[in-house]
């Protein structure tokens, strides 16, 4: 019983990030109809930009509530200045194109980002400076760190908060008309241009203090690592319902605990040949089974929930 309450505890925090990066897939896919694939790498950057101001202010003894919030505000403010650059200059121009060309520049846009970013801090794992105490506590048989705690509630009141955004506010209304028509929602005086740049900076921003806890949860920043991640956010997404946003979270956080599940309970039925290092094995097949068996996730693409 302690194993599984301590899978279920990793499959929350890992799925709460997942779900994070999930949401701008389909946000952005809600309005544009686009997979954008570079938004994994956009987490990345934020990622890495995080890694590299925490490693300064650090070094130079600044306290740690204000190295995370000065290295979240940095990745926040990189991150969201290059996702509304790639939408304003590679996918603006396409948005009458064929879905092909969009699909094909987003790709060429995710390769861009990593190996710029291997250009910047190379190509080696750039380790996390030890900036907090471990402390953890016993929960039903599970080992819960703070940092998790963190992770989690940071997690849910952002996403809770997205949902709010998204049903009551003007922005978020403009949102939902512009996915719903945005021909008409145009008529009606929504600047769509506005509101798909808007879509984009939502988006990126909540990738980036997703990039902040991948590399908190897990101490290392890599250039590549932004692949794996979008991959497996974008399985979130397509297996909650690709373009709502509670979906995207329900996904997320199922993904993050059928991982965790599958690595554990497998790897010991398997003597560790199936074990955390495959892992990733497990998320895509749950891709290929979501999208034989319900394409349309599970709870669909109903156009009222979708920003």
């Amino acid at each position: 019983m302690e194993i599984f309450a301590q899978q279920i505890v990793n499959g929350l925090v890992l799925g709460s990030i997942y779900a994070l990066v999930a949401l701008g897939y389909t946000m952005v896919y809600g309005i544009l109809g686009l997979i954008n694939f570079a938004h994994g790498d956009i987490t990345m950057i934020g990622a890495l930009v995080s890694l590299t101001i925490i490693q300064l202010l650090a070094a130079a003894g600044v306290p740690v509530p204000l190295v995370l919030m000065l290295a979240v505000s940095g990745a926040i403010i990189v991150c969201t200045i290059l996702g509304v650059s790639i939408e304003r200059v590679a996918y603006r121009p396409l948005r009458r194109a064929p879905r092909l060309a969009p699909l094909i520049t987003a790709i060429g846009v995710s390769i861009l980002l990593q190996y710029s970013a291997a250009l910047i801090w190379g190509k080696q794992y750039i380790s996390m400076p030890e900036i907090m105490a471990p402390a953890s506590v016993t929960l039903f048989g599970a080992q819960l760190t703070g940092l998790q705690v963190a992770i989690f509630t940071l997690a849910c009141l952002i996403m809770a908060g997205l949902l709010w955004f998204i049903k009551a506010s003007r922005m978020g209304r403009a949102m939902r008309a512009t996915e719903q028509n945005p021909d008409v929602a145009g008529l009606m005086g929504v600047n769509t241009d506005t509101v798909i740049a808007f879509t984009f900076v939502l988006g990126s921003a909540i990738g980036a203090i997703a990039g902040l806890m991948i590399v908190l949860y897990y101490g290392l920043g890599h250039y590549f690592m932004g692949f794996m991640l979008g991959l497996k956010a974008f399985t979130a997404a397509v297996l909650g319902g690709i373009g709502n946003v509670a979906g995207a979270v329900l996904g997320g956080l199922l993904l993050g605990i059928i991982e965790s599940l599958a690595a554990g309970y497998i790897g010991d039925l398997t003597g560790g040949v199936l074990g955390s290092n495959y892992r990733d094995i497990f998320a895509f097949l749950v891709l290929v089974l979501v999208l034989v068996l319900r394409p349309s996730g599970l709870l669909g693409q109903h156009s009222g929930d979708r920003a």
